[in-house]
């Protein structure tokens, strides 16, 4: 009995083919899938950068809660209620249509020019939407017009802002970080910070996106003072520095702690990081926080 005849050439091609039809087919789900869930994942993002921000100006707190404003100017739980924030126990949760609603009432997005006036998307003719798309990564501080937001009142009819958010992005030790950074109506006192995109080492570096160390800024001045408690505005060293160690023991009680948080053990380069982020971003507005401090002073008098 004469051996089975070997495979022919047909069958191959024909295995060939199934594969790279399987192939083919697994590509263009894959590809339909990817395709319909990033307009959810930047949906995703823009909710967490709008919280992030909202950190940052002590409107909500790293769990979910919202916080307002005392008549002593101290945060205090808050709870919504008919689009503003009322005072509440602090077990109640943001929901996301909530975050969204407070988000867009409080915080809004205006242009600032080289001499530190002030202007708007509609009036320099720009697309918001892509502006701020477009300079993300690369940083709005290095723009002709740069980003600042005003953190309106808790209140329907104010709209004479309550403070400032300016993004913040440098480099840490691995890569790229973005962050806010929002201050009082005088453009000096911080209020708090957050940082919502950073790729650092966990426990270490990445300890810049935990509320026990950004709970170091609030309070902190940006214009940092010279030896003898004064600053001159046009000319004094702009950002807040992380010290390798603490504050304490760099510089006791000496004005420039006012200007300065404790580093994070075992990161010292993303304590850099921060500290270059801030010095080079807050070079670029520091027309216009000159001007709001020139206010603010007028209005104390």
């Amino acid at each position: 009995m004469s051996d089975a005849p070997p495979s022919t050439p047909s069958s191959n091609v024909q295995t060939i083919v199934f594969m790279v039809i399987l192939s083919f087919v697994c590509a263009l789900i894959l590809s339909l899938l990817a395709s319909a869930l990033a307009k959810p994942k930047e949906v995703a993002k823009e909710l967490d950068r709008s919280k992030q921000m909202m950190i940052a100006a002590h409107i909500l707190d790293h769990d979910g809660h919202f916080l307002m404003q005392d008549s002593e100017g101290k945060s205090v739980p808050a709870r919504y209620q008919d689009g503003l924030l009322v005072p509440g126990t602090g077990k109640e949760t943001a929901t996301r249509d909530q975050l969204i609603d407070i988000y867009q009432k409080r915080f809004k997005p205006i242009l600032v020019d080289a001499k530190g006036g002030v202007t708007t998307f509609e009036k320099e003719g720009i697309n918001p939407d892509f502006y701020i798309t477009e300079h993300r990564k690369t940083g709005y501080y290095k723009q002709p017009y740069k980003l600042l937001y005003e953190i309106l009142p808790n209140a329907k009819d104010e709209t004479k802002p309550e403070g400032y958010v300016i993004p913040v992005n440098g480099l840490g030790l691995w890569d790229a970080i973005f962050g806010y950074l929002a201050l009082s109506p005088d453009g000096n006192t911080v209020i708090g910070i957050s940082w919502y995109d950073q790729k650092e080492t966990p426990g270490l570096g990445a300890n810049i996106a935990e509320k026990p160390w950004q709970m170091n800024f609030p309070g902190k001045k940006i214009f940092q003072e010279s030896a003898t408690a004064s600053a001159d505005l046009k000319t004094a060293p702009l950002g807040i520095v992380v010290v390798k160690g603490k504050v304490t023991d760099v510089y006791g009680e000496a004005p420039k702690s006012k200007s300065a948080v404790d580093g994070m053990a075992g990161a010292t380069l993303t304590g850099n990081g921060v500290t270059d982020a801030y010095r080079d971003v807050l070079a670029a507005y520091r027309p216009f926080l000159m001007k709001v401090n020139s206010e603010s002073k007028k209005n104390k008098e």
